[in-house]
């Protein structure tokens, strides 16, 4: 039987400290210091905008990494003039803020990651990271060494759609070959559990607060193992 678990990638296999705000703020770090700036001032400018944020709308407009970052970039440059930094400064510092977010010396697997992906590929699953994330996802994943584990990385930056939206996990399970038994883990209930459910696929939710209406929910990836093989 074909078997196949995607992932989500932030918040559930690895994290990034302080995500896009701790990018942006470690560049104020290097250019601006001294500075008062904190990541709290940042944050509020980047609760909306992204393509995440509006996951009903396709973007197969921003598929070319060129044109996805043009349009984070101006996310990054609103964050830090809405802080005080003038426009010229803003626009350089959203580049070096991009060219940050992107490294993978940056970001961090979880304990328990690597553990579980081999666990479950010695029981014959595939793994295929689904993720709403950017379009270097595959190269950040090559850096951090889940290529001995991970056969395919799909990021919603790269093909038009984001979770919870039907049509990324339609590509994805086209992308896999149509498996037999299919698997989405992931932190975020709406995108990861609800989206997956919503296109009939099995779905846990992991690293969040327990919630009565999800029918798989595992605290850590070490608890999924127990879930799967047991269904």
């Amino acid at each position: 039987m074909d078997k196949v678990i995607f992932w989500d990638f932030d918040g559930t296999l690895a994290y990034r400290d302080g995500m896009f705000s701790k990018a942006l703020l470690e560049v104020l770090d290097e250019h601006e210091k001294p500075h008062n700036y904190r990541l709290d001032d940042l944050k509020p400018f980047l609760q909306d905008g992204f393509p995440w944020h509006r996951p009903e709308i396709p973007h197969p407009e921003l598929n070319d990494p060129a044109a996805w970052w043009d349009f984070v970039e101006k996310i990054f440059i609103r964050a830090y003039e809405g802080i005080g930094i003038g426009h010229e400064k803003a626009t350089v510092y959203a580049k070096l803020a991009h060219l940050r977010y992107i490294d993978p010396t940056k970001y961090s697997l979880y304990d328990d990651t690597e553990e579980t992906l081999n666990c479950l590929l010695n029981k014959g699953w595939r793994h295929i990271i689904l993720s709403n994330h950017v379009p270097e996802l595959p190269a950040i994943v090559l850096g951090l060494g889940l290529e001995k584990y991970i056969e395919d990385c799909i990021s919603s930056a790269n093909i038009g759609y984001e979770k919870p939206h039907p049509e990324i996990f339609r590509i994805a399970l086209k992308q896999a070959g149509n498996p037999n038994k299919v698997w989405m883990i992931g932190d975020n209930y709406l995108a990861d559990v609800k989206g997956a459910e919503d296109a009939g696929l099995k779905a846990i939710l992991v690293r969040n607060v327990f919630r009565e209406d999800v029918k798989y929910y595992a605290k850590t990836l070490h608890d999924i193992i127990q879930i799967i093989e047991n269904d």
